[in-house]
């Protein structure tokens, strides 16, 4: 689909309202993670620079809609905001009003509004369109910056996008051009790794990934279905006895598309499922009936890393074992670090995402070093299901008049 990015246009004097995700984490009423909030700013300040005027509408944590409650103002994100945008950010305490209107035209060029939480409305999750249309009067063009939100079809996502001249922002387009080299034009050989704790929540995922890609690496739970399905015992240990027909539907997909299954051939097992337990490696059909599998076994690694080793495309989502508590990290750790030398050398790009899979790899040290990680989470797993996002369509469909 094409979409239109914002950085091309003319924005000088023009009321900009852009969709943000700066759905941060709040302590005591202060930002204690400004990460999105800043990767928001950098693409934005361009934009300022040019005379636009901003208006931004974003979501912060999920009040009763209909119900102000103080905890889930976002104007508690101004000082982080300005900060990071380096101009002083106004605020509005609603977003659906005439004064909130009547703020956004005092708007002089390089000035920023900041509209309050757009879930006080019902409207914004029913994708209400006489709500879209209030919102639609806060600006001249219509930003989406949010692709994390993209696979909501809300009102400040979908409806509005549909009533004013739609645009994509800064990082919704670098968030698509990296997804989209993973997986709709990977260079080959390329490999994805998918992890987590149960098939039944990545069945579209598997079935379309193994239609897209030359080999996929099965980890975490996931992999102990795999291998019960092939007959191996799993003692105590997270799987899913019922999704065996579900698995071998994947693997028949996968062998009609040339596309290769690895699981781990050896596997870490334990009593316990805490810091330090005891533990072996075990051959992986070598499960007792008192313990459980909680991470791939050093062989699995070396085998894993030595097919990211011919690969020019890596794909990541979800850990290879239980990476929370040492020593069941020691799979994900070695092929992330893997992985990140082979960005930085230069010989593959590596995107990854996911919450879990962000948790890992800063565990790991090496988010830093991958190509791409998205923190977009249920829009990343849509996109990797081969979903059509609706924030993303809403870009590309014909428009009203406001």
């Amino acid at each position: 689909m094409r979409i239109r990015p914002i950085s091309g246009e003319s924005v000088t004097g023009k009321r900009l309202l852009v969709r943000a995700d700066l759905n941060v984490p709040v302590e005591n009423g202060r930002v204690t993670d400004a990460t999105r909030v800043t990767r928001f700013a950098e693409g934005m300040k361009p934009l300022l620079a040019r005379g636009a005027r901003l208006v931004i509408l974003t979501h912060f944590g999920r009040p009763k809609p209909g119900e102000l409650d103080p905890s889930f103002s976002v104007d508690k994100l101004r000082p982080a905001l300005s900060e990071a945008l380096g101009v002083p950010v106004r605020f509005s305490d609603t977003c659906a009003t005439e004064g909130a209107v009547i703020l956004s035209k005092q708007l002089a060029d390089g000035e920023v509004l900041l509209c309050e939480n757009l879930r006080y409305n019902p409207g914004e999750t029913a994708n209400d369109a006489g709500f879209a249309a209030e919102l639609a009067r806060l600006g001249d063009l219509y930003v989406n910056d949010a692709f994390s939100c993209a696979h909501r079809a809300h009102a400040s996502t979908a409806a509005v996008a549909g009533l004013l001249p739609a645009y994509a922002g800064p990082l919704l387009v670098e968030e698509m051009e990296a997804l989209t080299s993973a997986l709709e034009a990977p260079e080959r050989p390329s490999v994805a790794l998918v992890g987590g704790a149960k098939v039944s929540t990545k069945i579209a995922v598997l079935k379309n990934l193994v239609g897209r890609l030359d080999a996929v690496i099965v980890g975490g739970g996931m992999a102990n279905t795999f291998l019960f399905a092939r007959g191996c015992p799993m003692g105590r240990s997270l799987h899913e006895a019922d999704q065996v027909a579900t698995v071998r539907e994947i693997e028949a997909l996968a062998e009609r598309s040339r596309c290769e299954i690895l699981l781990p051939e050896d596997v870490v097992v334990a009593r316990e499922f805490k810091a330090g337990a005891p533990c072996e490696t075990v051959a992986a059909d070598q499960c007792a009936e008192d313990a459980m599998i909680l991470d791939a076994g050093p062989r699995s690694a070396t085998t894993f890393m030595a097919r990211l080793n011919h690969a020019h495309t890596i794909l990541w989502n979800g850990p290879l074992g239980a990476f929370e508590i040492p020593p069941f990290d020691a799979a994900t750790v070695a092929v992330a670090r893997k992985a990140a030398d082979l960005c930085h050398e230069g010989r593959a790009v590596a995107i990854a995402g996911g919450g879990d899979t962000v948790a890992a790899l800063n565990a790991a040290g090496v988010t830093g070093d991958f190509t791409y990680v998205s923190t977009a989470g249920g829009a990343f797993l849509e996109w990797l299901e081969g979903k059509t996002l609706p924030g993303i369509a809403a870009l590309c469909a014909p428009k009203q008049a406001a």
